[in-house]
């Protein structure tokens, strides 16, 4: 994931982590009845380094008094989900199965002492795959499954394997499905086009039982089998709007989508108001505009949120 908060700190991306006994072995999320345990234990993270390169943190030197669960089930909230301190390394929150919509597409972070992002460890989070029937017969939840769509704004396509006699496709978006989207042989290759909103995506091919991921996506990350996942970005076109300001010599949009950059997203001025169209992958997006030099928050936008430092952006949500 990226940047979503102006000034909010340090990024942090985990480099190392322990290989001592049972940390080696740690959860970070676990089911327990009809509860969803989410724990955050400091000692699995050994090293970080900041976004800005400059500095080197260890974990060892950090007081951790508060942490923070922030994702896409709370809609990316700062202060929300707070974890209880249960020792000097650990914390761990509580939720109700009820309080997730879709528990096959969970991207979060932690929050460290209001300004440390600190994301899982790679694979720690999908340590449970679970099918949709243990959904529906252990909670009696159900969820839409993502059929083939020939008006589908998402084409998945394989280029030969014209001996295979199944293709599947199985991603994030789908629990890894190993048998619901069947593509179609077609020349030279396999395709299947389904609907996606906005997100960002994991997915792979399945040539009779052998999985591959796409050759033609040079986006991929390792998975915890140490192969890899091809990585898909689905974006929609968001056009932001200011009106008035029209003796304006210059309006920028800033944002999480750009770094808040001062200069490279000018806006024109069109039909009364200043505009820009951008393509945004789904989940919460902060931005401003900058009038003349000038920051202000959208006024036609009533969602704002002001980050632990006093700043106040506006809200953009990407669905």
């Amino acid at each position: 994931m990226k940047s979503w908060f102006k000034k909010i700190g340090h990024l942090l991306w985990v480099l190392a982590f322990s290989s001592i006994g049972y940390l080696a072995n740690a959860q970070i999320y676990f089911f327990e009845e009809d509860e969803v345990v989410f724990e955050f234990d400091s000692r699995i993270y050994a090293k970080a380094d900041a976004e800005n390169k400059l500095n080197k943190l260890d974990f060892a030197d950090l007081k951790i008094n508060e942490v923070v669960i922030s994702g896409n089930f709370n809609d990316w909230s700062e202060d929300g989900w707070r974890m209880k301190k249960l020792g000097r390394y650990k914390f761990q929150l509580r939720k109700p199965i009820e309080s997730f919509d879709d528990p096959f597409t969970w991207e979060f972070k932690f929050l460290v002492n209001g300004e440390y992002w600190i994301e899982p460890l790679p694979g720690s989070a999908k340590q449970k795959v679970l099918s949709n029937d243990f959904w529906e017969e252990t909670f009696n939840l159900t969820f839409n499954k993502i059929d083939p769509d020939e008006n589908g704004n998402t084409l998945f396509q394989l280029d030969g394997y014209e001996w295979a006699e199944e293709m599947i496709l199985a991603g994030s978006f789908n629990n890894w499905n190993e048998h619901y989207l069947k593509m179609q042989k077609v020349a030279g290759g396999w395709q299947v086009r389904i609907e996606l909103p906005p997100g960002r995506y994991e997915y792979k091919f399945i040539a009779d039982g052998n999985w591959l991921h796409d050759p033609a996506n040079p986006e991929k990350v390792r998975n915890e089998h140490n192969t890899f996942n091809s990585v898909l970005q689905v974006k929609k076109a968001i056009t932001f709007r200011l009106r008035d300001y029209p003796d304006a010599r210059k309006v920028i949009l800033a944002g999480t989508f750009n770094k808040w950059n001062e200069q490279d997203l000018k806006m024109a001025r069109q039909d009364g108001m200043w505009t820009i169209t951008l393509n945004l992958t789904g989940g919460k997006h902060l931005y401003k505009f900058i009038v003349d030099g000038e920051w202000m928050t959208d006024p036609a936008n009533h969602l704002k949120e002001t980050d632990r430092h006093g700043y106040v952006n506006s809200v953009l949500m990407v669905r």
